[in-house]
């Protein structure tokens, strides 16, 4: 079970944004993943809970930022709740797309089990709802992502494979690179891995 410290930043200006500790593993139902936020001041800032199927599919989201709080899953598509600070308004939605993203890693970790993509394999466009901070508000973003490269190393735990992703958003053409290992996110625009106290867990 990796437990480990990602510093997340601006990936424009390299402002820090928040510190998020983690801890991930698979499990009998697919993956599951859970952390909480600080501030750079070392204020609690919000939290992440995403529980995946084995066919990488959201069987169950829970995020909280700014006092916003989100529930979804796959159903019919992807289908949330999103609650306002007060807690007295609640707002329902669904989208025809294959799962959901946002800031933290664990929704590239998610991607990457959705598309099992091999370095043969063509580009693939996915279709995600992103729900970003302060206000986790639904956005829905096309992608394309392709496996770039593949490299195994040697090191003290035995070999680690680490994969190179090559992701499009297709609405910009912006490219950029992201590096993961087992489900572990070692680097991406915005996310630098800062502790690892176990090494990645590996999928079957």
């Amino acid at each position: 079970m990796p437990r480990g410290r990602y510093s997340l930043h601006d990936p424009h200006d390299h402002t820090p944004l928040a510190e998020e500790h983690f801890h991930c593993a698979p499990g009998p139902s697919g993956w599951r993943y859970v952390s909480q936020l600080t501030t750079p001041a070392g204020d609690h800032s919000g939290s992440v809970d995403l529980t995946l199927d084995e066919l990488g599919r959201p069987l169950r989201l829970e995020l909280h930022a700014g006092g916003w709080q989100v529930r979804g899953a796959a159903l019919d598509g992807v289908t949330w709740v999103r609650t306002d600070p007060t807690g007295t308004h609640a707002t329902e939605g669904n989208v025809r797309a294959h799962a959901f993203t946002g800031t933290s890693p664990a929704f590239l970790i998610a991607t990457t089990r959705l598309l099992r993509l091999t370095p043969s394999d063509s580009a693939t466009r996915v279709r995600l709802v992103a729900l970003t901070d302060p206000v986790l508000a639904p956005r829905t973003v096309d992608q394309s992502w392709a496996l770039v490269n593949r490299e195994t190393h040697a090191t003290d735990n035995g070999p680690l494979t680490v994969d190179e992703y090559q992701v499009t958003a297709l609405d910009t053409g912006e490219q950029h690179a992201v590096h993961i290992a087992g489900d572990v996110v070692l680097a991406a625009p915005g996310i630098e891995l800062e502790d690892l106290d176990s090494p990645p867990s590996t999928f079957a």
